[in-house]
């Protein structure tokens, strides 16, 4: 497996996903919120990294495992979570280390956007979760990454699935990282051809304590603002 390029931030992700507004005060929440009771669930978190979700999980009860192609993040999530949990190094692009049927749930939260073929890794996902069982969801909303291109001077269409790539300079460390970006109905699209039901789609508001950390959200009449994009999918 190729070192992934979060290596080089993991320390400085791992501190700014613990305080920033995105992260810690609008997709965890609306995670859990659509997670619901997990208590006693074999939950398996892909793209866990530091495993502040995993955190989460844990302490609603569930029975987690977690994912990551970045060695660095997962040391991130032992120091978070102890050597209790089962944290292992595995990539999305290839076949997953679990039985079939092994897990209730399964939470994807902001990574199915570094795969430009989603249907490999759905598959997956598919085949490890139980009969029934939930694919919970979180990507960037497609909307907000298309209004972001056009005010900055972009042209790209919102169809189709299309490269976007950014640098990232955290803890002193800089990275490149990128991105493939495609509109809403070429994410249910691919959940479909993958045996999956959705079940929610949800454009969530920040947590209630948002507010207080960030006073200057209140500009919103409604509290909301479009960042992201979730989804509860049942594996039939």
């Amino acid at each position: 497996m190729t070192r992934s390029p979060y290596d080089a931030i993991a320390e400085g992700y791992a501190a700014l996903n613990a305080t920033s507004l995105l992260n810690e005060y609008y997709n965890r929440p609306a995670l859990a919120e659509l997670a619901g009771d997990v208590a006693g669930r074999r939950v398996l978190d892909v793209g866990c990294g530091s495993g502040p979700i995993l955190a989460d999980l844990l302490e609603r009860g569930a029975i987690v495992t977690g994912i990551d192609s970045s060695a660095g993040m997962l040391e991130q999530a032992r120091a978070r979570l102890g050597d209790a949990v089962d944290l292992r190094v595995a990539d999305l692009a290839e076949p997953l280390p679990f039985e079939d049927d092994t897990f209730d749930d399964v939470v994807a939260s902001q990574v199915l956007h570094y795969l430009k073929d989603w249907a490999p890794c759905l598959a997956e996902l598919h085949r490890v979760l139980k009969p029934g069982g939930r694919l919970i969801v979180s990507e960037e909303h497609p909307s907000a990454i298309f209004f972001s291109d056009r005010l900055s001077g972009g042209d790209r269409e919102y169809f189709g699935v299309h490269r976007r790539t950014e640098e990232w300079e955290l803890g002193g460390r800089t990275t490149e990282l990128t991105f493939w970006d495609r509109p809403l109905h070429a994410m249910t699209d691919a959940f479909a051809e993958a045996g999956f039901r959705i079940a929610t789609i949800s454009e969530p508001a920040p947590a209630p304590a948002a507010f207080e950390r960030f006073p200057e959200l209140r500009k919103h009449a409604s509290g909301r603002f479009l960042a992201f994009l979730l989804f509860v999918l049942v594996a039939e």
